[in-house]
């Protein structure tokens, strides 16, 4: 099911010292899990004794109960498929230490040893523990174990230590360390993930202060992000002692920076944190960073002394994906203030960009403006660029050019925008010019095809240009990432100017990015006339109105919903996911708004026009980068104009 594979945080009511009790609680926790159809099931630091034991880690009888509990909880899995991880204090070569217990169908595949041992502030876990540094062997039979699981299996050995990778028949590779490993500058995590480790496991004993869940949060997400990887945290639950200390059970799943999943409760204790891992993104994204491949070959030596477990014959649940999380609009952020945080920094950045070439030029920006969402947001930023550099207001040239399809709603907006943000419309009717075309060509204007619309789109790009070099100025693109996307623009037309700043921006973005602008006041004076273009069809007007003057000709009527092609785009280009997955992640988010036909239709549409749209795209303009995903040739499309889309065409048609 797509690299889906499901976690389970699980964080059981807990009796101090009471390895009975605590042993029934975990076994319900698990039982409770695999209901789930979890794969990887993890249960906090020390959970079987209690992590606040103290010198109660000295006593014989807690040491036999914990062998006494791993028996019971290594027979209970005998015949499950799912990894269970359980934090226990545990006698090796007569020194005490933190482990975890990684355990699968009645055998423990390893033993996964703490290696910081904090003993400042309120932590003294050096009185008690022994970092696994200093571990004098590397393997053990299960046998010298001491555990006595009542299951009649042949005697064989395991890695003990911290820097075992767990190999489950090659579909997951994961690592566990705990707790205040993650805390330390480099962490055992850091080699685990340069093996190979696509998740990381940690099992921890986090007591709460204030301040301390988004440090530890931010923890997690960072180290997410620069091992490329999936990290399960879960920890210790207020039913440890409160002695001196208070424990939150705050559980966390991170991927590659992004919290998947959290649980809420600030200070919890008895629950399951359920969450849905997609091992699609970690694999990609490690496949094409070429920093995360140098760093793996720069440890190379280090990393190869580590012991990779290979479980074969098993086969981990694969989830169903119940549990992934998918925006319907994947660039856009869910909450207001985020998005307009968001919009505003990417403002900034076209802004930045545009007044860097300007100063380069000389020049004075030159913009088509139809009244529609692109070249709103383009003129926007000309505007905001000039302001930028102390520059006349006047200094914009902002060109109107009505023809066969211009309706007097676009035509006003952009004329009413033009002079609200301080200069003159220049107003070209291109009627004319373009009759005059077609007769050239022995086109009968009556006919209103393709040859009917790019004439107009093309007249309109000669004026720009000419216009430009009439006025010394710069010719700014309205392009946005969409249309390049599918190819939604005339070839040497609306494609092609002297430098763009949509180029990297998506349409379901572009209309928020001018909402922004009404929401932060920037230029009050337009703000009636944006929210009027707002509210206009998208449309490149090239066909006549109807009798009442609207716009007949609606893009997305032909070329299909922009927010499905957004979300055909990210999952595309950003992480290389195929026509299935991207299928079926589109149903879990829009299955409320289209049915699976019509997913099916426009993402057909999608794959036909990306691939034969490309020669579009190979002769771009400049324009900054502004987000992950990108379509410049130069950077991060580069793509062959005659590449072949058949392999994509055959599993679209298999959906």
């Amino acid at each position: 099911m797509f690299d889906f594979y499901r976690v389970a945080a699980c964080v059981p009511q807990v009796k101090v010292g009471d390895t009975d009790y605590n042993t029934d609680r975990i076994l319900e926790k698990i039982t409770e899990a695999y209901d789930y159809k979890a794969s990887i099931i993890a249960v906090p630091e020390l959970a079987v004794s209690g992590y606040s034991c103290q010198d109660l880690f000295f006593q014989e009888p807690l040491m036999k109960g914990v062998k006494s509990s791993l028996g019971r909880i290594i027979k209970s899995t005998k015949d499950r498929n799912e990894i269970i991880i359980i934090g226990a204090p545990f006698i090796l070569c007569g020194k005490l230490y933190n482990t975890a217990f990684v355990i699968l169908k009645g055998k423990v595949l390893g033993i996964s040893v703490k290696t910081f041992i904090p003993n400042h502030n309120e932590f003294y876990e050096k009185r008690w523990f022994n970092s696994a540094n200093s571990l004098s062997i590397s393997t053990i039979c299960f046998s010298e174990l001491g555990i006595d699981t009542g299951l009649n299996i042949p005697d064989y050995e395991l890695p003990v230590g911290n820097d075992i990778i767990y190999d489950i028949d090659g579909c997951l590779k994961f690592g566990v360390e705990i707790c205040e490993d993650l805390w330390a500058p480099v962490s055992p995590s850091n080699m685990m993930a340069l093996g190979g480790a696509e998740l990381i496991v940690n099992i921890s004993a986090s007591n709460e202060v204030i301040a301390k869940r988004e440090y530890r949060k931010n923890l997690v997400k960072q180290q997410s992000a620069s091992l490329l990887c999936e990290y399960l945290y879960v920890s210790a639950g207020s039913s440890e002692s409160t002695q001196d200390l208070i424990f939150s059970g705050h559980s966390i799943l991170a991927e590659n920076g992004a919290v998947i999943n959290e649980n809420r409760d600030f200070i919890a204790n008895d629950y399951i944190m359920i969450a849905d891992m997609d091992l699609g993104k970690i694999r990609h994204d490690r496949m094409v960073s070429s920093t995360f491949n140098d760093a793996a070959e720069l440890f190379m030596d280090d990393i190869s002394l580590q012991t990779n477990i290979k479980v074969s014959d098993i086969k981990l649940p694969e989830s169903d994906g119940q549990y992934i999380i998918t925006s319907k609009k994947p660039f856009i952020p869910g909450t207001k203030s985020k998005r307009i945080k968001r919009c505003n920094e990417i403002f900034e950045m076209q802004v930045g960009g545009l007044v860097k070439r300007l100063e380069v030029t000389g020049s004075k920006p030159v913009v088509g403006v139809s009244g529609g969402m692109d070249s709103t947001l383009t003129l926007l930023v000309c505007a905001r660029a000039l302001e930028k550099m102390n520059r006349d207001p006047s200094d914009l040239i902002a060109i109107t050019m009505p023809a066969f399809g211009t309706s007097d709603r676009t035509y006003n907006n952009s004329l009413e925008l033009i002079k609200a943000l301080g200069t003159e419309p220049v107003i070209i009717d291109i009627k004319d010019s373009c009759l005059q075309h077609l007769k050239d060509l022995n086109h009968d204007p009556e006919l209103k095809d393709i040859t009917y619309e790019n004439t107009q789109a093309r007249e309109r790009t000669q004026v720009l240009m000419d216009y430009a070099n009439k006025e010394g100025g710069l010719v700014v693109g309205t392009g946005d990432l969409s249309e390049l996307a599918l190819g939604w623009c005339t070839y040497n037309g609306d494609q092609m100017s002297m430098y763009g700043v949509n180029g990297s921006i998506p349409k379901t973005l572009v209309r928020w990015m001018i909402d922004s602008v009404v929401e932060n006041d920037i230029f009050p004076d337009a703000n009636d006339a944006l929210t009027d273009i707002l509210d206009t069809p998208i449309s490149p007007e090239l066909l006549p109105p109807d009798e009442n003057g609207n716009i007949t000709q609606k893009t997305e009527e032909n070329v299909g919903p922009y927010e499905l092609h957004d979300f055909f785009i990210y999952y595309s280009l950003r992480y290389g996911y195929g026509p299935s997955k991207i299928y079926f992640l589109a149903q879990k988010a829009f299955k409320e708004d289209y049915s699976d036909e019509d997913i099916k239709r426009w993402i057909t549409m999608y794959y036909k026009r990306l691939f034969s749209q490309q020669f579009k795209r190979s002769c771009m303009p400049d324009g900054v980068k502004v987000g992950t995903v990108s379509m410049s040739p130069r950077g991060d499309l580069r793509m062959p104009s005659d590449a072949a889309v058949s392999l994509w065409m055959k599993e679209v048609e298999n959906l």
